[in-house]
């Protein structure tokens, strides 16, 4: 990557066994207790926020950036995709292996933007605020309603039992190509190398099963955000909801947290479709900043 001085990537990879079989793997970046954690999206891995960490470690923050279960270098179990199962994952990681024990900001964008949520509905003394980028949340109104959007294909494919293990095997590069294309402003944020990248995280064995059953679980996961909505009512943390100029969720993303959530501000971030960390990581990075100075 060709950046400047104060914007060079300078990550500390780890490994964490959480339980007999499963393991997450992370990178860490600056020190301090204004911890950001960064949940990323289907089908990435930590390496979508490699533009963005070191904007906020620049801004005095540590960032914490998992592969969640799954993806990347972590563990691919069977079963456990359902988001308030891999919150839990993400817990266990930051209070049993990293010790940190002070409030951290989730951010989560895609599927991770679900998993942030759940993490913040579930833990909610241990969340000081929480950003999500892009995507519908199960359990909502605006779920529902994009679900059924023919530009949201995937949702039914991806949860369709087997068939797209066996349509995309041995073309997992060509596949991931055509789903970035699909949601991309700009082409080149995400480039050859990073395809190479990625196309080879999900190219692993059971790595694209993994990826699919984070679908799956959709329907679990709309059912427990509806329980745990109507058990304990909206979060009151500040939330901020953001989506990119172009995206197929757009302004929907704000509606959505306000469903959920009493303190929510939107954020439309210009020169970007859905893979905002990626196309947009200066706006996306000042956001933040401001953001978390609240």
């Amino acid at each position: 990557m060709s950046q400047d001085e104060s914007t060079e990537l300078h990550v500390t990879h780890g490994m964490a066994q959480l339980e007999p079989g499963l393991r997450l793997h992370y990178v860490t970046a600056g020190e301090g207790d204004r911890t950001v954690v960064l949940l990323h999206g289907f089908p990435q891995t930590w390496w979508e926020w490699r533009r963005v960490i070191p904007l906020l470690v620049q801004a005095g923050h540590r960032v914490v950036a998992p592969d969640y279960r799954g993806a990347g270098h972590s563990s691919r179990p069977a079963a456990g995709y359902d988001k308030r199962t891999m919150a839990g994952d993400i817990h266990r990681l930051l209070r049993e292996h990293l010790q940190i024990q002070h409030p951290v900001a989730m951010v989560g964008h895609d599927i991770g933007l679900m998993v942030a949520y759940a993490y913040a509905e579930m833990f909610r003394e241990e969340v000081s605020h929480l950003v999500v980028m892009d995507a519908p949340l199960p359990g909502t109104e605006v779920f529902d309603r994009l679900r059924v959007d023919p530009r949201v294909w995937h949702f039914a494919f991806h949860g369709t039992r087997d068939v797209p293990e066996m349509l995309v095997a041995g073309r997992e590069r060509q596949y991931l190509q055509l789903f970035y294309n699909a949601r991309i402003f700009d082409p080149s944020a995400i480039n050859e190398e990073d395809l190479d990248i990625y196309a080879s995280a999900y190219s692993a064995a059971g790595a694209m099963r993994a990826g699919f059953e984070l679908y799956r679980a959709f329907d679990q996961d709309a059912q427990e955000n509806r329980s745990a909505l109507e058990r304990n009512g909206k979060l009151k943390i500040p939330i901020l909801a953001i989506f990119g100029a172009i995206s197929n969720t757009g302004s929907g993303v704000v509606e959505m947290m306000h469903e959920v959530g009493e303190d929510v501000t939107g954020l439309e971030i210009p020169r970007a479709a859905h893979w905002i960390a990626e196309e947009n990581p200066e706006k996306l990075g000042a956001a933040l900043r401001q953001f978390l100075d609240r």
